[in-house]
């Protein structure tokens, strides 16, 4: 089925619907599709960058064209998931620092640096994950892995000495924080295979991700206080969820076709309803960490500017355009 669209945008082809089998996926393919159609002018996959994103792409793309495949597979054109790995490290490097001090900025330097890396391996590893799926996938058809410019085995090499970096890092912090920084390796590698077995990929993110909420106490304290850092980390993953379902409406009308699974897909037409509840989870254990750290009103002032952040964010989002959830 072909979608008309704005000038600006490259004309949309529908995937289509098996109707001989009647399934979840195929009913919200039918609303992808009945939505689409009913929004067509709407519907656009540009998304429009911020300073910093355009910044990073421009650096990029100035860089030597033997090296820029290799910046765009670790996604330095793309620094905002940096900074969704960076966050949690933050938040629990702060909660940690002594009452009335600054954090640590040497943690924060060498935590800034490890997202930097760490952000760019998971990167490596999902896209030679899903090397097949993304050449199928409107917004991920360039990547360095589908358009031939980075081969598998130059990825593998690259992947080792990303990952030979982030040891270099990781073995700055104490013994206890070594061990507890290594064991999330394994969710690191299992993420991108989750698409293909759970609708819930997003939850295993949201654990991968922050990890640091668990790592940046320990690295202060050489030890973790559960009390505090547990109610972080869930805060932490009921934030990953809302902003990974909100980006995967993106790509839904694909990943049904393909058979990838999600929240976003999961959710549906709810999903407003499912991330206000995710999001009432995030707040109450950020108040929760905060009680059991004895906070002060400035850390309570910083959760009213998130409450209210998530809600003028869900309040405007629109499910069906992806531009809007690209922008989110």
């Amino acid at each position: 089925m072909y979608l008309a669209k704005s000038l600006s945008c490259k004309p949309l082809i529908l995937p289509s619907i098996d109707n001989r089998k009647y399934s979840a996926e195929n009913k919200h393919l039918l609303l992808i599709h009945s939505n689409l159609l009913k929004n067509g002018l709407r519907y656009s996959t540009k998304v429009k960058p911020s300073f910093q994103q355009t910044l990073a792409s421009t650096l990029v793309n100035k860089s030597s064209l033997k090296v820029q495949p290799y910046l765009k597979l670790m996604r330095l054109d793309k620094p905002i998931g940096t900074w969704l790995l960076f966050w949690p490290c933050g938040w629990s490097i702060s909660l940690a620092a002594e009452a009335g001090t600054f954090p640590d900025l040497k943690m924060l330097l060498l935590f800034g640096a490890g997202a930097i890396v760490m952000r760019g391996a998971g990167c490596t590893i999902n896209d030679m994950w899903d090397k097949d799926i993304d050449g199928k996938v409107e917004r991920t058809k360039d990547r360095p892995l589908v358009n031939g410019t980075v081969s598998i085995s130059d990825a593998w090499v690259f992947l080792a000495g990303q990952l030979s970096v982030a040891l270099t890092i990781l073995l700055q912090l104490n013994w206890y924080s070594v061990f507890l920084g290594a064991s999330s390796l394994g969710l690191v590698i299992v993420y991108p295979l989750m698409k293909r077995v759970t609708y819930w990929p997003q939850l295993i993110l949201g654990m991968t991700f922050n990890w640091g909420a668990l790592l940046g106490w320990s690295a202060i304290h050489s030890s973790c206080n559960w009390e505090i850092c547990l109610p972080l980390y869930a805060a932490g993953i009921c934030w990953t969820i809302i902003y990974d379902t909100i980006y995967a409406h993106q790509d839904k009308a694909d990943d049904v076709v393909l058979g990838i699974k999600s929240t976003a897909i999961k959710f549906g037409e709810d999903t407003k309803l499912w991330l206000s509840v995710f999001s009432c989870g995030m707040i109450s254990f950020l108040v929760t960490t905060g009680i059991l750290s004895q906070q002060t009103w400035p850390y309570y002032f910083s959760v009213c500017l998130i409450t209210s952040h998530l809600y003028q964010q869900l309040k405007t989002l629109d499910i069906n355009n992806p531009n809007d959830c690209g922008n989110k």
